[in-house]
């Protein structure tokens, strides 16, 4: 090789190495800092997409277990306030059985009639306020049904529609199949209509009961879009991290490795640059 003052391709080439080692040391200590191999599109184009999509899969997930359970929580809402109205249907019934009975008087009947219209105006009460987060669930106001999104995309199957049927109005009237006043006529002293009245509370508790078990599978539909949701979470993290985390232990050898070439690179960096002296002493 020529020895020349004014290129010093010795430097040039320490220089390149010392530049690639800094380089790969400040990427190291980079990655080590925030815990990712990808901290921008350059590091990986395609991987940096993909962790991206990922990333906002995550995101859509975790709202749409919400979602989940926040629609648990409203059929539970129904579900209970049911349980209560059955209360009060079942002892509608016993009271009726009692008046069916031909040993009450006049008094006793009015005794009677007057519990089974308080415990009727209860369950009306109950049906017009029972409602979870401001959205009524007992008097047919969600003629629409109610849409769960427990999914991430804009499918079929990323939504589950509570149909409108198990938001039905009035109990009073659509439970029993009859008016207000005209149930309390059962109760008339004397009247030929007792057993109508245990076949209208019979429809109504069968009803209520009907709803609950249709709120039940509804329910564990909801159960098992959460567990799905919860799988899908846990697989794309899984697949997630794999893509974008750094791997420390590679990248504490990698930082040791260019910390090292660096400082070499530094030493025979001032030893190339004293190379063109040489020529001194050929003058």
């Amino acid at each position: 090789m020529a020895l020349t003052i004014n290129t010093n391709m010795g430097s040039l080439l320490v220089q390149q190495s010392m530049a690639s080692a800094t380089d790969r040391l400040n990427q190291a200590i980079e990655r080590m800092t925030t815990g990712y191999k990808i901290n921008s599109a350059a590091d990986d184009a395609a991987g940096y997409f993909v962790a991206r999509t990922m990333q906002v899969q995550l995101s859509s997930n975790s709202v749409a277990q919400d979602n989940v359970a926040i629609g648990t929580s409203l059929l539970s809402t129904a579900e209970s306030n049911y349980d209560l109205i059955t209360t009060h249907l079942q002892r509608i019934r016993d009271l009726t059985e009692q008046a069916a009975n031909g040993t009450y008087g006049e008094d006793s009947i009015e005794a009677i009639k007057s519990e089974v219209q308080a415990r009727m105006q209860e369950i009306d009460r109950v049906a017009n306020s029972c409602e979870y987060n401001g959205i009524k669930l007992m008097d047919g106001s969600q003629t629409n049904g109610i849409n769960i999104q427990c999914g991430i995309d804009s499918t079929a199957n990323s939504s589950i529609m509570l149909e409108a049927d198990l938001f039905g109005n009035s109990i009073v009237s659509v439970l029993t199949g009859t008016t207000f006043n005209a149930f309390l006529d059962y109760y008339v002293a004397g009247g030929q209509n007792y057993n109508d009245a245990l076949d209208a509370i019979d429809q109504a508790i069968n009803t209520v009961t009907t709803r609950q078990t249709r709120i039940g599978a509804y329910q564990n539909r909801l159960e098992s879009a959460g567990d799905a949701l919860t799988v899908q979470f846990e697989n794309t993290t899984s697949s997630l991290s794999t893509i974008r985390d750094a791997d420390v232990a590679e990248e504490s050898s990698s930082y040791i490795s260019a910390q090292i070439l660096q400082q070499a690179s530094a030493t025979l960096l001032a030893t190339a640059n004293q190379t063109p002296s040489i020529a001194l002493n050929l003058l």
